[in-house]
């Protein structure tokens, strides 16, 4: 007969030597990633059990599709994404994407914002197809992160109103990629007040729509029938809010740059998805956000504007959430 194990360990799991690198590891990057003077704010985070050559479990803070491919791929455990839309292609095989791909979401961090195109009123250009019906010869500012969902949703705005970028050039314009979100005495401004360029399109609208109403921006809106084709591939329609935003004197038509969906492919085992849905929600309180407070995780498997879900959560997610008093 085999000998019965009695052996326990002396100490704690919490405060065995494994668990305590892998905690100040994770806490050293927690911080680095939050400090001012330090660039590399973008974290993967690959666990293993001790011992093995394979790293079977990665956590990647992406924002780009990038993501998707790995999780897809099973390159990635856990990846993140905005805005939510950008997910929405993927579940239903749109824009850059052939077929539907297996995501699922786990939850969606609430961020409420819009595409935001502003152009010097002295263009004349009253909306955003005028572009394209007056062949304008706009001297547009992107941002310089080539791989940003603004650029692959800008490629889909501008051909759901009938034109491209290339065109623009073409018709004696220019695009420039530059610098990050804009700003008042900002890269971007700076041009535009030196009359280099008179468009600046992004995201981030809370960050500095104020700012281009006070350098005497329009802020163009889209056309219907641009906004109904953006819709059919996976894209929200929303406004930008004249009572947010007085001096616009109207609602603008846009799409939608809101939530950052946090998903996993579709096969992921129910007993990891919800190991992933019990450590955000025990450590909400630790996780800044857009606002004050624990992330509110109970709003984050909700639907609304700042947390768009129109790609299904994870089955095990919806159990989870459910039994936590967060879904009826």
């Amino acid at each position: 007969m085999a000998e019965e194990n009695t052996w326990k360990p002396k100490r704690p799991f919490f405060t065995r030597p494994d668990t305590t690198r892998s905690r100040v590891a994770l806490e050293i990057a927690a911080e680095l990633v939050a400090a001012p003077d330090q660039p590399n704010r973008q974290a993967k985070v690959l666990l293993r059990p001790q011992g093995s050559n394979e790293w079977p479990l990665c956590l990647f803070a992406t924002s780009t599709s990038e993501g998707v491919t790995a999780v897809v791929n099973h390159d990635a455990t856990l990846a993140m994404i905005n805005p939510a839309s950008a997910l929405t292609l993927a579940y239903r095989g749109t824009g850059p994407y052939s077929s539907p791909q297996p995501v699922r979401t786990l939850a969606v961090i609430p961020s409420l914002d819009q595409y935001v195109f502003a152009v010097a009123r002295d263009t004349g250009v009253l909306t955003f197809e005028e572009l394209g019906r007056k062949q304008f010869p706009l001297k547009l500012s992107l941002r310089g992160q080539r791989d940003h969902c603004l650029h692959m949703m800008l490629e889909h705005i501008v051909a759901a109103a009938g034109f491209t970028l290339g065109q623009v050039i073409t018709w004696g314009g220019s695009v420039s990629y530059e610098g990050t979100l804009p700003h008042a005495g900002g890269l971007r401004f700076g041009r535009l007040l030196r009359g280099e360029i008179n468009a600046i399109f992004d995201e981030g609208a809370p960050e500095w729509l104020d700012d281009a109403l006070d350098a005497g921006m329009r802020i163009l809106p889209l056309g219907e029938e641009t906004v109904r084709t953006l819709e059919s591939m996976g894209y929200r329609r929303t406004v930008i809010s004249s009572k947010q935003y007085p001096r616009l004197g109207a609602d603008v038509l846009t799409v939608d740059f809101s939530g950052w969906s946090i998903f996993v492919h579709a096969d992921l085992p129910d007993p990891l998805v919800e190991q992933l849905c019990t450590a955000l929600d025990s450590r909400k309180h630790l996780i800044p956000w857009e606002e004050p407070g624990p992330l509110p995780v109970e709003r984050m498997c909700v639907d609304g504007a700042d947390t768009p879900l129109d790609v299904p959560l994870h089955p095990a997610a919806e159990r989870f959430w459910r039994q936590r008093g967060y879904l009826p």
